[in-house]
């Protein structure tokens, strides 16, 4: 049997897990939106004015790349937000660019 070299391109994608390759600047303007006065408004505001806080806090849960991905989904089904893949992945680049630099 054959495999075309862009079937073998395309197998090597699909093993290679997820591309990130979101815009940082679009994750930005969703997370002003949506996220801002949900982590602001936790546990009575100890995670700063803008929330942003829960990201560097020393006791933080999220310590993957993978584990971002999975909190962003949980808090877009949270909000109800309607974001396509292509937005978490614009978030989740923000997130990762300014707070948790996890390699990509």
């Amino acid at each position: 049997m054959r495999i075309h070299l862009s079937h073998s391109f395309l197998i090597c994608l699909l093993l290679a897990g997820p591309v990130h390759a979101g815009d940082p600047e679009r994750g930005r303007e969703l997370h002003r939106e949506n996220c801002i006065n949900c982590h602001a408004s936790m546990k009575s505001g100890i995670y700063g004015e803008d929330g942003t806080g829960i990201y560097v806090r020393e006791n933080r849960r999220i310590d993957s790349l993978e584990a971002l991905y999975n909190q962003v989904r949980r808090c877009k089904t949270s909000l109800g937000a309607p974001w396509p893949e292509s937005q978490i992945e614009d978030v989740v680049t923000y997130l990762n660019q300014n707070f948790y630099k996890f390699e990509e």
